[in-house]
């Protein structure tokens, strides 16, 4: 072993940490200087303290934040997309069913859904310029609207 190229070893080195705690341990330093330890770790004492470098975790709660937000407003938007109280013009129908169904009083979502909750597509079809193709437009509007209507389950 060569001599003069190992470190002073101190056995009795004393440890301070933040928190104030201090022990003695053999070291290779005189004295150590700790952030943390296993009386102020939060792995040892169930409580949660965050250590914020940088303001990450601040930039973290603000992301969060404005996730929360914009689940809040898409949620909003959803709703009132599938608003019984939508006209059918904005179903993008054609205008000759459209007309059609204005004649006998059906101009909103919740009209036909009436409609197709007391009769059933028989009913709808009945309306003269109304027929099978507007039938299945319709359905496919509603349902991207997110209404669900008797029969959908059937349809598969």
């Amino acid at each position: 072993m060569k001599t003069a190229i190992h470190p002073e070893y101190f056995p009795q080195a004393k440890v301070v940490c933040s928190c104030g705690n201090t022990w003695v341990t053999g070291s290779t330093q005189e004295s150590v200087h700790t952030d943390l330890c296993y009386k102020c770790h939060p792995f040892y004492t169930g409580e949660q303290r965050i250590v914020d470098t940088e303001g990450q975790v601040e930039r973290f709660y603000r992301k969060l934040e404005a996730r929360q937000q914009h689940v809040v407003k898409l949620d909003e938007h959803r709703s009132a997309l599938a608003s019984p109280e939508v006209e059918l013009v904005e179903l993008g129908l054609t205008s000759r069913a459209l007309a059609a169904l204005a004649q006998v009083g059906i101009t909103h979502a919740k009209h036909v859904l009436a409609k197709l909750e007391t009769g059933g597509e028989p009913a709808l079809l009945a309306v003269t310029g109304f027929g099978r193709k507007s039938m299945i437009d319709l359905r496919k509007a509603l349902r991207a609207r997110g209404f669900e209507s008797p029969g959908d389950a059937q349809d598969g």
